[in-house]
């Protein structure tokens, strides 16, 4: 979109925009005279003779409706941004590079080879490489030259440029939210084939028929996939009449920088290696052949471990690929899958972080953990990094946002941890990571609520000292309120846990929940009243520690035992129910009917006797349970339209 800007600025148009986050790429159209507004509105569009959409946005947006009436009424023309850059290229000499991979940086290689041999060229391309940005004309003069412009296939407009030359990196199917079938994505790349002058086919090229001796050498040095990319610029300088030594004599400084987040080291800053992170790398890759490309460079730069950080991109993908990731993966000592960027994407059935854990658990040799997002994934990259080694930020999402903090904590000298083991120990589950400590101080109560991750974190988990611990679910011990007596609270009879845990939480069963019995609280030192702890369904607004608790038994009649006798006997290595109850339902009965009775990943299953019930077998590990919770609540998403809130502290997602 910002290349069509500049291209719609250079042929004299008044250009302006929009975007729902200002950045970099903003902030360099305004300097070109685009004008640029923050957010979506429809009074953007009053006045406007052309509208250029991307697929990004949704056809619920302000704009696009806005858009599409005005079109009907025939006061403005509306083309997607694939449809407009097939028009500009249609209509001048161009060379257009299409491919499942290679696309940005083949296009980056061309432009700046072309320039650097003398010819005046004009670049469109996705991505932007120091002071090479996503658009611009060697000499200043975006008229007349050759147009050398990055063709996205992703939303089928491929197939209607019609360039002087046609480059095609290579074929491999994606895009399954476009493309229904591996034949129709060929068929795209055909019909482009088809209105093209002249094709140039990246596979078919063999660089020993036409290179020296001393270009060939060079070219060894390069990773298999950017030898491809540079034989292809090589081979369209040659076919626009320049000579191989000439060639030979510029391409060493042209493929030596490669477009932003393609294999780019982001710290150390200076290139050095660093003794306290090793080094930290980001790579656009989210196709599998691409990632394993990414992770066999980084394995070959890790004396340590090599620790992958991945974000899929967008639900469809993953669902459609999802059984060609884990050999992406063969090489790496660490993966931690992080949640789906979703792009413009509804959630796909299938195309869940969880679907792609299941899929690569056991099929990977790599430790695998799923986090809950990239900023957990990072804070355990960061706390476990050594010499040697290499993190690798993997995705064309959200996980670029990382690059920043990473800059931020790894500025910062490192501080010598003392690691405190076996967190497994604050939850039933007895699965967990590790903390380094001096983090944030969390109570776990007695453990029977609470799941704790297997990435490496610096909070510091632990047990409040006046927490008094429940026995039976009907007795507690003296200090919790009432001294010296017994707490009898017949429907919370078998339930285990402590009165801080119970009352921080709100726990309850059988339509009762035990804020019904508070009349007040002790937390940090100071005494709350019942109003004041805004209870609600298994939450309250309590953060500290709780130190006393007044009850009233009033509430509190009835007969323990027939409670007893009615409660199913839990397996061990569970925290009860792992989903609350909605409104006017129950987390249960949806999870049986959506079948989710039988699942299982890894060593955590689905209790037979309660469909809302996680238990962890030996092997079970935090991110078994995370990823089949997902799972559930996504069945249960697809079947009745209804998003499950997690219960058990710890595991909101």
């Amino acid at each position: 979109m910002a290349a069509l800007a500049f291209l719609s600025k250079a042929a004299g148009e008044e250009v302006s925009g929009c975007d729902a986050y200002l950045s970099p790429r903003t902030k360099w159209l305004e300097t070109i005279g685009v004008k640029i507004s923050l957010g979506h509105d429809s009074n953007h569009l009053d006045g406007i003779d052309e509208i250029i959409l991307t697929p990004a946005v949704s056809a619920a947006d302000p704009e696009y409706i806005k858009a599409r009436e005005l079109e009907s009424a025939g006061r403005a023309k509306v083309f997607y941004r694939g449809e407009k850059l097939a028009r500009i290229v249609s209509q001048r000499e161009s060379i257009a590079v299409s491919g499942s991979h290679g696309k940005t940086t083949t296009s980056t290689f061309i432009a700046r080879l072309l320039a650097a041999l003398g010819e005046h060229v004009v670049w469109a391309i996705g991505g932007e490489t120091g002071a090479f940005p996503v658009a611009g004309s060697a000499n200043g003069t975006p008229e007349g030259g050759v147009l050398v412009v990055e063709a996205d296939e992703s939303d089928g407009t491929l197939a209607l440029y019609a360039p002087t030359t046609l480059v095609v990196t290579n074929c491999e199917y994606d895009h399954p939210d476009h493309f229904k079938s591996f034949r129709e994505y060929i068929e795209c790349y055909e019909t482009a084939k088809s209105r093209a002058k002249e094709v140039v086919e990246t596979e078919s090229l063999d660089i020993q028929c036409y290179c020296s001796i001393r270009l060939l050498g060079f070219l060894n040095d390069l990773p298999p996939h950017n030898r491809k990319n540079a034989v292809t610029a090589i081979e369209i300088a040659r076919r626009r009449g320049h000579p191989i030594e000439a060639i030979a004599a510029v391409l060493p400084a042209i493929v030596r920088e490669l477009p932003d987040r393609r294999f780019q080291q982001v710290w150390p800053l200076d290139g050095a290696s660093d003794s306290r992170y090793g080094r930290v790398i980001a790579d656009y890759a989210h196709h599998p052949t691409e990632m394993k490309c990414a992770v066999e460079m980084a394995r070959a730069l890790a004396s340590g471990k090599l620790r992958v950080l991945f974000q899929p991109h967008r639900y469809s993908r993953t669902k459609a690929l999802i059984h060609d990731f884990a050999p992406a993966f063969e090489l790496a000592d660490e993966v931690v899958l992080c949640p789906t960027y979703a792009a413009f994407e509804k959630p796909v059935e299938g195309g869940d972080i969880a679907d792609l854990y299941s899929a690569c658990r056991g099929r990977v040799a790599a430790k695998l953990m799923l986090a809950k997002s990239c900023a957990e994934a990072w804070r355990h990259a960061y706390l476990e990094s050594q010499e040697g080694d290499v993190t690798l930020l993997l995705g064309a999402g959200d996980i670029i946002k990382l690059v920043d903090q990473v800059h931020r904590d790894c500025a910062l000298a490192k501080t010598a941890f003392s690691p405190v083991s076996d967190l497994a120990r604050f939850s039933f589950f007895r699965v967990g990571g590790k903390s380094v400590g001096g983090g944030r101080k969390r109570i776990a109560g007695s453990g029977s609520n609470t799941w704790i991750s297997d990435l490496t974190t610096d909070d510091e988990y632990g047990r409040s000292p006046n927490n008094s611990l429940v026995v039976d679910g009907t007795r507690i011990v003296a200090g919790s309120g009432v001294p010296g007596a017994e707490l009898h609270i017949p429907w919370m009879a078998g339930i285990p846990g402590t009165v801080g845990g119970w009352v921080a939480m709100n726990a309850g069963a059988f339509g009762h929940s035990i804020s019904e019995c508070v009349v007040a609280v002790k937390v940090d030192g100071v005494w709350k009243k019942n109003g004041e702890c805004s209870f609600a369904y298994r939450k309250s607004a309590i953060d500290g520690v709780i130190e006393e608790v007044e009850f009233s038994l009033a509430k509190a009649d009835g007969d323990a035992e027939e409670y007893l006798r009615r409660r199913k006997a839990y397996p061990p290595r569970c925290c009860g129910s792992v989903f609350k109850n909605p409104p006017g339902d129950f987390a249960g009965r949806l999870l049986e009917e959506a079948g989710v009775k039988g699942m299982s990943v890894g060593g955590a299953y689905v209790w037979d006797g309660h469909a809302n019930v996680i238990a962890a077998r030996d092997g079970a590990s935090a991110s078994d349970i995370l990823a089949l919770a997902r799972l559930m609540r996504e069945k249960v998403r697809f079947k009745s339209s209804v998003v499950l809130q997690p219960e058990i502290k710890g595991l909101e997602f």
